[in-house]
């Protein structure tokens, strides 16, 4: 059982977090440590397994609250392990679909000579019905990864499933309005069924998956399994129209996300989020024990990884402060994500989800807003001694804003957004994920539209050159630190990202 190490001013301790009230422990140095248990271990630590630690690593941040504590764990310093050697085997669960955080972790592996294997999400066919990928559409997919894909159709959730000749969580949707879908109700003993079709479905693909991995990763491999599955939004017209004002909607435009999370629709669509978000992991650490068995029986190890997100640490003034986009709706799979990797890892399996920092992409475009934390990534690059390199990146910067707009000026806009009363509200780690407010709404999407306003091209954006270190950045952090994990949740912030921008560019 590997520790996790509590930082308390000028002294560090080996523990391990869990989540729940837990009794009160005390330290040879007579300070009072609660320690969260899980709901699966009753009893608290004995003093034994404290010690003290002269050089962390890892810092546990600490937060009080009556008896209980809220804890993040982060990586603070570049890792250097490495397991993976030539012809080990790095899977993706999941397909790549343009550029994201998991290409990162795909160059690592590629630099390691790891053999490189994926699968696919199929595809639908005219009647909705999931189809292997066609020999074109192997062929594009499989360039793409770099390695082969397993072409059995491993598409999560459950909004089209159903039993035979019964409609679908999608064809219930199908009749919901925007004046309706509030009041609208869901036959829930349906839903379940459905739920349960899409369950069976995702996990006889998965056997056959395993099946063929399992004829292809030789004894004594080491095997790096990275899931990348996430989302589940029905595609139903009422709720691109909700979401627009749920994400963008300002003054007469704003819907609280209170009103989604409290309607059936919403709770159908944190059900299905929670299937393939965290409940897709589950699987795949249930799905692959037989094949980890006989590869650790003869010299291999198996390491899982998945990609979360929990807010992230930024700089606010002159220290590193947690933040967070509110209403992150996928929030609650995301804590449900967090508990399986925790689950694996009491039971000796290496999991480790990776909260990662806010990034803009094709997917994130709707939540206006979501990009403001970067910026600040441009100051943790100045504390970290880029240099010249450090320089380029804000001459890219100021290169892409309109002439008489400078690039201070912009983060003077940051400035001013995170030292606001209303953005201090949500800083809140205890209370994620917040619902929205008008007065947030209108702040955060007014900041975004002020500072795009002050770019050349509003499709070529300092948080697109942002975006990219961030990407650039996690890959190699993810895939050093799997080797040796402290433990199963682990925070990436701008800290540890401008670390090892800095080290791969100046070093």
């Amino acid at each position: 059982m590997r520790n996790l190490l509590f930082e308390w001013p000028g002294i560090i301790y080996d523990g391990r977090p869990k989540r729940r009230t837990a009794p009160v422990l005390t330290s040879p140095y007579s300070l009072n440590i609660p320690i969260w248990q899980s709901a699966t271990h009753a009893s608290g630590l004995d003093k034994d397994q404290f010690r003290l630690s002269l050089a962390p690593k890892f810092l546990l941040f600490v937060s009080w609250k009556v008896d209980s504590m809220s804890a993040r764990v982060s990586l603070r310093e570049i890792p250097s392990k490495n397991i993976f050697r030539k012809n080990d085997v790095f899977v993706l669960f999941g397909e790549l679909f343009g550029r994201g955080y998991a290409n990162g972790l795909v160059e690592e592996a590629r630099k390691n000579g790891m053999t490189i294997l994926g699968i696919t999400v199929g595809r639908r066919d005219e009647n909705n019905l999931l189809r292997p990928l066609t020999e074109e559409e192997l062929a594009v997919a499989e360039s793409n990864l770099g390695g082969r894909i397993i072409n059995i159709p491993m598409m999560a959730g459950f909004d089209l499933d159903a039993p035979p000749g019964e409609p679908t969580p999608t064809d219930l949707l199908a009749n919901m309005t925007l004046k309706s879908w509030q009041t609208d109700t869901l036959n829930w003993e349906h839903i379940e069924k459905c739920r349960t079709a899409g369950i069976k479905r995702f996990r006889d693909s998965l056997d056959q998956v395993m099946q063929s991995l399992d004829g292809m990763i030789p004894d004594g491999s080491n095997v790096f399994f990275a899931h990348t599955m996430a989302g589940g939004i029905p595609k139903v017209k009422v709720f691109l129209a909700i979401a627009n004002r749920i994400y963008k909607g300002q003054g007469d435009r704003f819907m609280s996300s209170r009103a989604l999370l409290n309607s059936d629709l919403g709770k159908l669509i944190l059900m299905n989020f929670d299937e393939v978000t965290a409940n897709t992991f589950q699987y795949l650490i249930e799905g692959s024990a037989r094949l980890r068995t006989r590869l650790e029986g003869s010299g291999g190890q198996a390491r899982y990884t998945a990609y979360g997100y929990h807010g992230t640490e930024i700089l606010i003034g002159e220290t590193y402060q947690w933040q967070t986009y509110t209403n992150y709706t996928q929030g609650y799979a995301k804590m449900r994500l967090e508990r399986v990797a925790e689950t694996a890892w009491d039971s000796g399996i290496k999991a480790t989800v990776y909260n990662c920092p806010e990034i803009r992409t094709n997917s994130s475009d709707i939540f206006v807003g979501v990009e403001l934390s970067l910026f600040p990534l441009l100051r943790a690059l100045n504390q970290e001694n880029g240099g010249d390199w450090t320089e380029a990146q804000w001459k890219a910067c100021r290169d892409l804003l309109q002439e008489g707009a400078t690039l201070e000026e912009l983060l003077g806009k940051i400035d001013h957004y995170n030292a606001s009363e209303t953005m201090q509200k949500f800083r809140n780690f205890e209370a994620w994920p917040m619902d929205n407010s008008l007065e947030l709404a209108d702040l955060m999407i007014g900041t975004s539209d002020s500072i795009t306003q002050m770019h050349k091209d509003r499709k070529a954006l300092v948080t697109d050159h942002l975006s990219a270190l961030v990407l650039e950045g996690t890959g190699p952090l993810m895939f050093y630190e799997t080797s040796a994990p402290a433990g199963p949740v682990i925070w990436l912030n701008h800290d540890i990202i401008a670390k090892q921008l800095v080290a791969l560019h100046c070093k």
